[in-house]
């Protein structure tokens, strides 16, 4: 009786913690500096959380399905750079190129580990390295500037007073995700593969079909985070997107997606990119270096796993 009461315990620690660690930090933020809570901070806030958030959608059907993607940062500045390129032709459809060129790297991915059999890990660390190179290549080590009105005016203004234009789009793409992720057959399969691929392959699904979805559904999220990224910074530049991996991961992790993959949720992948977000904009407003900032982030996102990592599924922990 009394391990069935520790389990239980135990399981609406991890299902409150998100929440409770967001009311945590909105505390500890607003006694710091009272800048921290007013509307025009979280207006800021809401605006820094699209980025993340929209390379998070990709990366928690990654996790979900069991596996990891590093390369994500990289993803982005490459389609940041398809957005320099390609802006004066296309306006406000260079988002077409920034999207295929992050299906193009999570196609590399994918190929790399559903058909080399090269673990998720070790390829998309290398991809990240060789993303990270081509984008040197391509910048010559300098920022590429994007100064087509009508592209940053749809991306970065605002039609309505007071919301971004990017805000407005990026709650469209939550629900567009919350769709799929609750009633498409992919998403289904996702999860199954996730769960217990074994089992799932028994049942007819084509794991190498979902494990290469995954990374090209990732990639393509990573490529529309670059288009909005390249019109927030107002440039494509070579170190864009250096160490978003982290904070996308984290987003994932803090929302109660466990790294053992089989479940998940959109809306508390959305809790966990305000958490991220909440985080790095409070740390700043209370003066916090960037040292130290990556030193918090560390510490949460390894608590956050160890909050949502279900052992029992774990045979072994390597």
């Amino acid at each position: 009786m009394g391990v069935s009461s520790e389990k239980k315990k135990a399981i609406q620690i991890r299902k409150y913690f998100p929440f409770i660690l967001l009311v945590v930090l909105v505390v500890i933020f607003t006694i710091g500096n009272r800048r921290f809570l007013t509307l025009k901070n979280f207006t800021t806030i809401a605006q820094q959380m699209v980025v993340t958030l929209i390379a998070a959608y990709g990366m928690l059907f990654v996790i979900v399905e069991g596996s990891i993607d590093l390369s994500v940062g990289g993803i982005v500045a490459l389609s940041a750079i398809a957005v320099a390129r390609s802006v004066e032709t296309l306006g406000i459809f260079a988002v077409i190129p920034a999207i295929l060129v992050g299906i193009l790297c999570g196609f590399v991915n994918g190929a790399c580990f559903t058909y080399l059999r090269i673990p998720t890990f070790i390829t998309t660390m290398a991809t990240m390295t060789a993303f990270r190179g081509i984008v040197l290549i391509l910048t010559g080590g300098a920022q590429i500037m994007i100064t087509n009105k009508p592209y940053l005016n749809f991306y970065n203004g605002k039609t309505i007073p007071e919301v971004p234009n990017n805000v407005i789009m990026v709650a469209i793409i939550t629900a567009i995700m919350w769709y799929i992720y609750k009633n498409f057959a992919f998403a289904r399969e996702v999860r199954a593969v996730g769960g217990a691929e074994k089992v799932a392959a028994l049942a007819g699904i084509r794991i190498n079909k979902i494990k290469l979805g995954v990374f090209v559904l990732c990639g393509a999220m990573a490529g529309l985070a670059g288009c909005f990224q390249a019109a927030r910074s107002y440039a494509a530049t070579p170190t864009m997107g250096d160490g978003m991996e982290m904070d996308v991961i984290a987003a994932v992790v803090l929302g109660g997606t466990p790294m053992s993959g089989g479940v998940g949720s959109v809306m508390t992948t959305v809790l966990g990119a305000l958490i991220m977000c909440i985080l790095s904009n409070g740390m700043n407003i209370i003066g916090l270096s960037a040292d130290v900032q990556k030193v918090v982030k560390g510490i949460i996102l390894i608590f956050a796993v160890c909050m949502t990592v279900d052992r029992k599924r774990m045979s072994v922990i390597k």
